[in-house]
């Protein structure tokens, strides 16, 4: 049997071309024991993805050069060596944006029951990775108490939308940074924000007077993707005893050089604390996150958007698209 890849063969050199990938055919390797073989059907798209492609040290290796991208998947079991992991099993895990990956129990993939959601993608979305860095950068890092003021950035991002939405449950005031009329609309309209920020065009001055005219009253509590400009001028605007919970840097990664925050000396003036975190912390409690969004997703309490694009010839356009800030919703790539 034959698989499908969207592979790696040159490092990009800041914003990633078409050139630096290719669409490959390779033999699917023969099952070890206790592996098993999962055809993909979706295919998580996300900004860390751009990390994993550069040569340099970081939370995890870098995607090596002639292999398939790393990704996090949806699929069903078509072969098994692990009586775990039966044929037709749905599975969801960290494998590769490619057409078949071979896993194994004892690495990044478990069993799901897809009757949990209206659709196998959210284990992508809502019920995944990005479902869970929302609920858990809320609750465990910002620690929200009702009436603090919520500022989040790339608010009407994958996981931007989930963590407004959450801190309204938690009866904050949100105010919420996105690029563009229409995503600004959609943070208050489809989303609760209490208000929008258009960052465009926008210095971290600029941005420090919007947050202000905004948050009059000042922020308490952060949740950070973008960095950069928005960073700043967030700092600038905080209480005292402001949490950051510094969740990406968007803004950053496809800069051939480090930009950085410039208004840190806020975090003394303001005694705040800035924490960065990586969901995979709290791997053992995230069946109980996942029950707590499949319930208030089953209420009607909370929306997830997802974007899907179609087949391993679009993986480049697809991703380019969370760069380009052209996504609406969960980026999702349709596989099969």
């Amino acid at each position: 049997m034959k698989r499908r890849r969207f592979t790696l063969v040159r490092r990009p050199k800041g914003v990633p071309v078409a050139a630096d990938f290719a669409l490959t055919e390779a033999e699917v390797p023969a099952l070890g024991e206790g592996e098993f073989l999962v055809a993909n059907r979706f295919a998580s798209l996300d900004p860390a993805i751009r990390g994993w492609l550069d040569d340099a040290p970081s939370y995890m290796p870098p995607v090596p050069l002639g292999e398939a991208v790393r990704a996090s998947t949806v699929g069903e079991v078509v072969e098994s060596r692990n009586p775990a992991f039966p044929t037709g099993q749905w599975v969801v895990g960290l494998n590769a944006i490619e057409t078949h990956s071979v896993a194994r129990s004892d690495g990044f993939t478990s069993a799901i029951d897809v009757r949990l959601a209206s659709s196998p993608t959210h284990f992508l979305s809502v019920l995944g990775a990005v479902g869970m860095t929302a609920w858990f950068g809320v609750e465990r890092v910002l620690k929200p108490e009702p009436g603090q003021t919520l500022l989040v950035s790339a608010a009407a991002g994958a996981v931007g939308s989930l963590v407004g939405q959450l801190g309204r449950l938690r009866g904050l005031k949100t105010i919420g940074i996105a690029g563009g009329e229409a995503k600004c609309r959609r943070l208050v309209e489809r989303y609760g924000y209490a208000a929008a920020i258009d960052h465009r065009g926008k210095d971290a001055a600029a941005m420090a007077e919007a947050i202000r005219a905004a948050a009059p009253e000042g922020v308490d509590l952060v949740f950070e993707n973008v960095g950069g400009s928005a960073l700043d001028g967030a700092l600038m605007n905080l209480n005292d005893g402001a949490r950051i919970a510094l969740c990406g840097l968007i803004s950053e990664y496809n800069a051939e050089a480090p930009v950085g925050a410039r208004n840190l000396w806020q975090l003394i003036v303001k005694k705040a604390t800035i924490r960065g975190f990586l969901v995979s912390e709290w791997l053992p409690e995230w069946p109980q996150g996942i029950a707590a969004m499949a319930e208030l997703l089953r209420e009607g309490r909370l929306v997830a958007d997802e974007h899907i694009e179609c087949g391993l010839d679009r993986a480049f356009a697809a991703f380019m698209r969370l760069f380009e800030g052209t996504n609406e919703g969960k980026m999702i790539l349709e596989i099969a």
